[in-house]
């Protein structure tokens, strides 16, 4: 079995903080982020709702796309967001 890389988006209660990050075991990655183990901006803005994400095969890809989308406006993330998430759900218990 291959491994797979993650890029995901992540809000917080109001949806007012978006936050684009890469990783390789995502179930525990946002684990982490939702019981704020780590300091850093997602603790600080209190990010733990998962609203979006991509499946990758290789990491180079994964970190290509987080580096489109951080470098893209709010809206545009706020449009891959409602595209595949229009409600946006907290998408972590179906991960």
């Amino acid at each position: 079995m291959n491994k797979q890389y993650y890029l995901y988006i992540m809000t917080n209660r109001h949806h007012t903080t978006l936050y684009t990050g890469v990783t390789g075991n995502l179930k525990k990655r946002i684990f982490e982020h939702k019981q704020k183990l780590f300091d850093g901006f997602t603790k600080r803005y209190n990010i733990t709702k998962l609203v979006y994400y991509e499946i990758y095969d290789d990491p180079t890809n994964a970190i290509k796309r987080e580096k489109q989308i951080k470098g893209g406006s709010r809206k545009k993330k706020i449009d891959l967001i409602e595209k595949m998430n229009p409600n946006w759900d907290d998408l972590y218990d179906s991960i």
